[in-house]
This record gives C-alpha cells, sequence and structure tokens, in this order.
C-alpha cells in the first residue's frame, strides 16, 4: 500500500514570517497560522485554536515574507514533517511542522511592498491561477456566506477560494 502525506490548512497568519537564509544562499521562512476547530461542550460548540508551524524554502519563503502578515487568512498545502533534536540540558524533544509546498492568500490587503497584488504560490515562486470551473468572473461571495462563517467572507471573493 503506497504512502501520502499532504496536509491542507486554512488559517491566520500570527505574526510576520522569519525570513533568513542558510549558508548555501537558499531562504527559508518560518511562521504560525491559528487554525480554529469546533468541538462539542456545554453549550454543543466550543472553538478551540491549534498553533501550526509553517516552514517555507526558497522562491516560496520569500514571497511569504513580503505578502504575509499577522491576521491574513491564508490557504497552505504541503507536508508534515517531524523532526528530534537535542535541548542543552541532554533531553530529546520532537518537533512537528508543515512544510509549505503551496500558499494561496485568502484575505486582501497590502503587502509589505505596497501593491495589493494576491494570489497563490507554488514552492517554484511561480504564480498559481485557477483555471475553469466555478468562478466564472464574479466576486461575489456565494450565498449563504455571511459574516458568521468564519471565513472572513467579506475578504473573500470566489476567484480566492483555493478550492
Amino acid at each position: 500500500m503506497a504512502s501520502m502525506n499532504i496536509v491542507v490548512l486554512v488559517g491566520r497568519v500570527v505574526g510576520p514570517p522569519e525570513l533568513r537564509y542558510t549558508p548555501g544562499g537558499k531562504g527559508v521562512a518560518q511562521f504560525t497560522i491559528a487554525v480554529d476547530r469546533t468541538r462539542g461542550g456545554k453549550n454543543g460548540q466550543e472553538k478551540e485554536t491549534d498553533f501550526i508551524p509553517i516552514v517555507a524554502w526558497e522562491r516560496l519563503a520569500e514571497i511569504c515574507n513580503e505578502y504575509l502578515t499577522k491576521g491574513k487568512l491564508v490557504s497552505i498545502q504541503g507536508a508534515l514533517r517531524t523532526r528530534t533534536y537535542e535541548t542543552q540540558d541532554g533531553q530529546k524533544r520532537k518537533a512537528f511542522e508543515v512544510v509549505a509546498s503551496e500558499m494561496q492568500m485568502l484575505s486582501t490587503g497590502e503587502p509589505r511592498g505596497g501593491s495589493s497584488e494576491g494570489g497563490g504560490y507554488r514552492s517554484s515562486g511561480q504564480p498559481q491561477r485557477n483555471s475553469g470551473g466555478g468562478g466564472g468572473g464574479n466576486s461575489n461571495p456565494p450565498s449563504g456566506w455571511g459574516s458568521d462563517s468564519g471565513f472572513g467572507a467579506d475578504d473573500l471573493s470566489v476567484d480566492e477560494i483555493p478550492f
């Protein structure tokens, strides 16, 4: 049986990405997104938030650094990775993170550079454009999407939906 490691997340950026470069010159950006989930509780539905660490490499890292700001709604596609390390006092630890292969901005806003272009990006850094299906040029959210949808429908157009 074949194995598969694909993660798709939609959440809000917790803080600006931290961009660094390896000694070999490859860019790496690290940031965290907050992803809400609901579970049954006293009132039937309680919201909890998971904070997911994201790592992006090369051109995608630079794009994330340029365009992502605190509170921006994004979709991240990638793979879950684990790594082990040893603390200074000799304890072994395990860390989990999502290594991004694609990023799609779902809310509008000004990038750090100033222009308001948006869209999706693959790890190659090439813009990703959705072709065919669904949108038809309509920039209004589908009916039934209200401000209580949890997706920030006021900031979202049909062309920006990642699926």
